[in-house]
C-alpha cells in the first residue's frame, strides 16, 4: 500500500485556504500540497456569519483568536434573532446555548411548557445565558467559576470571509503549501481508472497529483465538468436562490448576534463587524426581480453604503458523491443550502475532517469513498429538514412567496419532526446531526408552534417547586447577563481590527 504524497487543491477562497491550512498542519511533511487558484475568478463572501463549530477548526489549526479576530475585523455572535418569520411583528432568538438546566433527565423547556399551561413565566429567552446577553449587547469569554473549572459561554464569530482566507493562506504557505496562481484549461484523465491525472493550466503549466480536492466553487470544474457527477436540486424545498449584498459603514453598537428579518419574498441579514457591516437581501427568483431586492436593500441599510450591490445566485441541493475517483469536492463545489443558519463555512470544516478522518492510500479504497458520502449527504440533508422548517412553520399568507412554503410538501423526516413536536414537545437529536435539540426548539417554539403538552415525567415536580427551579435559573442568568461587559468594549479591549 502507497501512501498518497501528492494532493493538488484546486480553488482558493474560504474552501481552499481552509483545505490547505488543515492538511499542512496535519499532515505536515508527509504530503507535498499545492494548490492552483486564479486571481481571475471572484471569492463568493457567504460565510461572514458561523457557528460555535469553527472555533475547534481553528483551534485545530494553531490559530491565536484575538490574532485571527484582529486580522478578519471580527466580532462575537452568541445566536440569530429571527424576526417576521413565524408571522409579521413577532421575533425570537436561535441562541447557542442551552436553556436553564435539565432536571431528572427531562430537557428544561418541558418544565418551562408546563409553566406556560398554568401561569405566565417568563419568555424563554430569559433562561438562557448566551441569549440573554446577546439582547443586551453583552458578552465575555470566561463568565464564571465552577469546581470543574472556567464558565464558558458558546460563541461563534462573524468575519471577513475574504480576509479569513487571507489569514490562512499566509499561515498555509508557512507550513510548506505551495501556491500557484493560474486558470485550469484542461484537466487530464486516466483512461485505465478514470482518475484525475494531472490539471493543465492556461500558461501550460502541469500539475499532477494523486489526490484531487475541488474548491473551485458552484461550477465544480472537477468534480462535475472532469468527472461528470450529477447535482441534487432541493429548490422546490427552499426556493431563496440568490442574494443581493451591500456594505454599509461600521456601527457604533456591535451586536452580538446575526439579524434575519423576512420579506415578502425571502429574508434580509445584517452582520455586524468592526469595520462595516454586511446587509444582504435573500430572495426567491420566482417571486421577484432583483432590482425590486437592490432597491429595498438600499432603503433599509442601517448605515451610509460604502461597496456597490453585488448579485449572488446558487442552486440549494448536494452533489450525488463528494468523493468520486481520486477527487474530493469540498465547499461550494460538493454542495450549498442558503445562508440562514450559516452553515457554509461549517460545511467546509466537517468536510475536512472527515477526508483526514479517512484520508486514503494510492488504492482510494471504494469503502472510503462510500463512507464519506454517506456522511456527508447525512450531515447536508439534516440541515436542509432545519432550515426548511423556517419557511413550513409560518402563518404568514402576505404574498406569493410566504403562501407557497406555507403549503408546500416537505420530506417525511420534516412532517415526522413537526408532528412529534407538537404533540408534547419532544424532540430527538439523529445521527449526531449538526443542529441539537435545543435549536430545534428555539426555532419551532419561535416560529409559533405551541405543543398540546409536555413531558408527563414532568408533574413528578410540583408547581411550586417547579416556579422555584425557574426563578431560580431565570434570576441567575440574568445576575450573570448584566455583569459582562458590553461587547463593542470586550472587541476594543481583545481584538481590534488591524488593517495591516
Amino acid at each position: 500500500m502507497h501512501n498518497i504524497k501528492q494532493v493538488v487543491i484546486a480553488g482558493g477562497g474560504s474552501a481552499g485556504w481552509m483545505t490547505a491550512a488543515a492538511l499542512s498542519k496535519l499532515l505536515g511533511e508527509h504530503v507535498n500540497i499545492t494548490l492552483v487558484e486564479s486571481a481571475q475568478i471572484g471569492t463568493v463572501s457567504v460565510g461572514e456569519a458561523t457557528i460555535p463549530q469553527i472555533r475547534q477548526f481553528n483551534q485545530l489549526i494553531g490559530i491565536d483568536e484575538n490574532e485571527f479576530l484582529s486580522a478578519t475585523s471580527g466580532t462575537f455572535k452568541l445566536g440569530i434573532e429571527f424576526i417576521d418569520w413565524g408571522q409579521i411583528g413577532q421575533q425570537y432568538m436561535h441562541p447557542f446555548g442551552p436553556y436553564g438546566v435539565n432536571l431528572n433527565g427531562i430537557a428544561f423547556h418541558h418544565y418551562w411548557l408546563k409553566s406556560v399551561k398554568n401561569t405566565n413565566p417568563a419568555p424563554i429567552l430569559d433562561y438562557c445565558l448566551e441569549g440573554h446577553a446577546a439582547k443586551l449587547n453583552r458578552f465575555d469569554r470566561i463568565v464564571g467559576q465552577t469546581t470543574k473549572g472556567h464558565s464558558t459561554l458558546n460563541y461563534a464569530f462573524h468575519f471577513d470571509a475574504v480576509k479569513y482566507a487571507e489569514f490562512l493562506s499566509t499561515l498555509a504557505i508557512k507550513q510548506g503549501v505551495k501556491h500557484i496562481q493560474g486558470t485550469i484549461s484542461q484537466v487530464t484523465i486516466e483512461p485505465s481508472n478514470g482518475h484525475i491525472k494531472d490539471l493543465i493550466l492556461d500558461d501550460g503549466q502541469v500539475i499532477s497529483g494523486e489526490l484531487f480536492i475541488d474548491c473551485t466553487g458552484f461550477k465544480g470544474r472537477l468534480i462535475n465538468q472532469a468527472l461528470h457527477v450529477g447535482f441534487e436540486s432541493w429548490q422546490h424545498w427552499l426556493p431563496c436562490d440568490s442574494a443581493i449584498a451591500i456594505a454599509s459603514e461600521s456601527l457604533p453598537e456591535l451586536k452580538p448576534y446575526t439579524q434575519a428579518t423576512a420579506h415578502k419574498a425571502g429574508w434580509q441579514w445584517q452582520i455586524p463587524l468592526q469595520h462595516r457591516v454586511g446587509n444582504g437581501r435573500v430572495f426567491a427568483s420566482g417571486f421577484t426581480s432583483a432590482e425590486q431586492q437592490i432597491a429595498q436593500l438600499a432603503a433599509q441599510l442601517p448605515s451610509k453604503a460604502v461597496t456597490e450591490p453585488r448579485q449572488l445566485n446558487w442552486q440549494n441541493g448536494r452533489r450525488l458523491k463528494a468523493w468520486q475517483k481520486n477527487c474530493v469536492a469540498i465547499g461550494l463545489s460538493a454542495g450549498f443550502l442558503e445562508p440562514l443558519e450559516s452553515t457554509g463555512l461549517q460545511f467546509i470544516q466537517s468536510a475536512i475532517l472527515r477526508l483526514i478522518s479517512l484520508f486514503p492510500s494510492c488504492a482510494m479504497a471504494k469503502v472510503d469513498a462510500d463512507t464519506y458520502n454517506r456522511y456527508t449527504e447525512q450531515e447536508i440533508t439534516a440541515v436542509r429538514d432545519f432550515i426548511i422548517c423556517h419557511y413550513k412553520v409560518t402563518k404568514r399568507s402576505d404574498s406569493e412567496f410566504w403562501r407557497y412554503c406555507q403549503h408546500m410538501d416537505v420530506p417525511n423526516t420534516v412532517s415526522e419532526r413537526l408532528a412529534l413536536f407538537a404533540q408534547n414537545g419532544r424532540l430527538f437529536r439523529e445521527n449526531n446531526e449538526l443542529f441539537n435539540e435545543l435549536s430545534w426548539f428555539s426555532v419551532l417554539h419561535g416560529q409559533g408552534i405551541e405543543p398540546q403538552g409536555y413531558h408527563p415525567l414532568v408533574n413528578s415536580l410540583s408547581d411550586a417547586a417547579c416556579e422555584q427551579y425557574m426563578q431560580q435559573i431565570k434570576t441567575m442568568i440574568g445576575q450573570t447577563a448584566r455583569s459582562l461587559p458590553m461587547h463593542s468594549e470586550y472587541v476594543a479591549r481583545h481584538c481590534r481590527y488591524s488593517k495591516s
